[in-house]
């Protein structure tokens, strides 16, 4: 019995030094930086040797003024912002299988074939758009909105494709029961 009251005061004495070990001394971090001591403060950054007449202001990019640099006509071409992507062959035939899936009431192939589309033409707010209808056709609302939404935002200033993309959007949040948002995406549609 004495030998198993000396085992356990063995063990428990390795187990404290080992446990005095893995703190460091002052009980902080065990983190040493290079050079062996503790820095309290940051380095200065370096500083550039400015002349002074050029020192008296730093421009911020936000607080820069606005330099309008007039624009040779007909020869800027538009952003996508502006104009929205064209559909590539490959998406547009993607997007007409799924119209035809869509009238044979094939929802889940439709949206299957309208996400391909969306891989190839990710830009494109009519695929969005397309992509909506077909979840309205699947009875998933929620989607269909955040397809629309989607859509609208890439649509840029193309009025045919913002005013069916509010109308559609119109469409979905009455038949979730949001009629005030309707009404204002029938507004919005109205107002192009």
């Amino acid at each position: 019995m004495s030998k198993r009251v000396i085992a356990k005061s063995a063990c428990l004495a390795v187990f404290a030094a080992l446990a005095g070990c893995a703190t460091g001394p002052g009980g902080g971090s065990i983190y040493v930086p290079i050079g062996g001591e503790e820095r309290r403060e940051a380095p200065q950054p370096p500083r550039a040797d400015i002349p002074p007449e050029q020192s008296e202001r730093v421009w911020r990019k936000s607080e820069q003024p606005a330099v309008s640099k007039p624009e040779p006509s007909g020869t800027r071409s538009p952003s996508y912002r502006e104009a929205g992507d064209q559909l590539p062959a490959a998406a547009l035939t993607l997007v007409q299988d799924a119209d035809q899936r869509l009238r044979q009431g094939d929802s889940a192939g439709a949206i299957a074939r309208l996400e391909r589309a969306q891989r190839i033409a990710p830009r494109s707010a009519e695929v969005y758009f397309k992509l909506a209808e077909a979840y309205v056709a699947g009875d998933n609302l929620g989607a269909a909105e955040q397809f629309t939404l989607k859509g609208l935002s890439l649509a840029g200033n193309n009025e045919r494709m913002q005013r069916s993309g509010w109308l559609l959007l119109a469409d979905i949040r009455r038949a979730r029961g949001n009629v005030a948002g309707a009404d204002q995406a029938e507004a919005r549609a109205a107002a192009l």
